[in-house]
């Protein structure tokens, strides 16, 4: 199965916000390239909120182009057979911390967000990761910061697509 089709099954299986998902799917029957980043109309990224083993705080990074503290994300790279192994792979290496356990059921949430020219949308498929009792974070290239925020803190430091995201990752919990 190929990433375009993993994200089709995918968003099909996805029970909530019913507009938005069908706007997902719209776009990609539009775009057969709507997983990649050469797709200018916009295309399909992957994200993941770390989750302390705790389960009391949250890891973010304060994003190096935008100054803005997010869930750790990006784009769909060839190797990603998954939306879920993008979503890994992406929490990994902006986190620097290996092992992270995806909760299960699928996206936390979707986030449709405009960018910059010369592309137009993200469409960010938002899952949510556990960390192993042992993690240790680890700045990456991408990013200006790093750093744990209980729950009750990342309204004040991140936008509300962020704050979303932890409260349907706690509902999910």
């Amino acid at each position: 199965m190929s990433l375009y089709d993993d994200a089709v099954h995918v968003l099909k299986a996805y029970a909530d916000q019913a507009q938005l998902r069908q706007d997902y799917l719209d776009h990609l029957a539009a775009h057969p390239d709507g997983v990649w980043k050469a797709c200018a109309a916009g295309h399909l990224t992957a994200s993941a909120l770390v989750i302390d083993p705790s389960r009391d705080r949250v890891l973010l990074t304060l994003h190096k182009k935008l100054g803005m503290w997010l869930q750790m994300g990006g784009h769909c790279e060839p190797g990603d057979t998954t939306l879920e192994a993008a979503a890994l792979r992406e929490g990994s290496e902006e986190s620097g911390i290996p092992g992270l356990e995806l909760l299960p059921g699928g996206p936390v949430r979707l986030d449709r967000h405009p960018i910059p020219a010369p592309c137009h949308w993200h469409f960010d498929v938002q899952y949510a990761a556990v960390a192993r009792p042992d993690a240790v974070a680890t700045i990456s290239d991408e990013s200006l910061d790093l750093r744990w925020f209980g729950y009750d803190e990342v309204a004040g430091v991140a936008d509300e697509s962020v704050v979303l995201l932890l409260e349907r990752s706690r509902a999910r919990l």
